[in-house]
């Protein structure tokens, strides 16, 4: 049995009470960042095994976690916030277990680019979620595409390239495009800043920009 266990994007209050009992439950907890992880398990006094399970070696652990996952044991999956498989490991995981037929169960939880979406203004009712833009090869051609998509469009950023990756929306969408800028949610400084592609990238150029930035784009009128 494998579990995808959501965690806190920030607030570690953001946690179910049944994202708890499963981490109390299963046999080995697969983390993304163990450091990370330990603080919010800490917390919450769950001591279980825990295994680092990132972008960097999923690809080597994988069959050794299949092969444990099929001799019985119950596995969950967190990631340093959200939800695991949304811009984060999981899907070779989750792919391999259907493959084998082991089960696997996701619960409902934190996800950033959810409270972004619905806080921004800008309609909900269709989108379409990009996650972190190529940084180099393929992403003129995407943004190219992008400027036609007439759904809500929903990015993740780095703070360092924020004002940037705004200022080539303004080049590529319109610099009178209505967007909204999301960091730090749930926590204590948590900031949503509205207003034109042109008017959000000036007003994060005149400040230092800390913590995780979710972009929210309007689509083509």
């Amino acid at each position: 049995m494998l579990f995808l266990v959501p965690t806190p994007i920030g607030n570690l209050k953001d946690i179910t009470l049944r994202a708890i009992e499963v981490l109390q439950e299963v046999d080995l907890i697969l983390a993304e960042d163990t450091r990370t992880s330990s603080k919010l398990l800490n917390h919450y006094q769950i001591s279980k095994p825990l295994t680092p399970y990132h972008q960097h070696n999923e690809h080597r652990v994988l069959q050794h976690l299949i092969s444990q996952l099929l001799e019985g044991k119950k596995m969950a999956v967190i990631t340093d916030a959200g939800t695991p498989g949304i811009s984060d490991p999981a899907f070779l995981l989750i792919r391999e277990c259907i493959k084998v037929g082991v089960r696997v169960e996701c619960l409902p939880g934190a996800t950033a680019f959810v409270p972004a979406l619905v806080n921004s203004g800008i309609p909900t009712n269709r989108f379409c979620f990009e996650g972190f833009l190529p940084l180099k090869k393929g992403r003129q051609t995407l943004l190219k595409q992008l400027a036609a998509e007439d759904r809500t469009m929903i990015f993740y950023e780095s703070p360092v390239r924020l004002v940037k990756t705004l200022t080539e929306f303004a080049t590529y969408f319109g610099a009178d495009r209505h967007c909204s800028v999301s960091r730090e949610l749930t926590k204590m400084f948590e900031e949503n800043k509205q207003g034109t592609l042109k008017e959000v990238a000036v007003y994060f150029s005149e400040k230092t920009v800390k913590g995780e930035i979710v972009i929210v784009v309007a689509g083509k009128s």
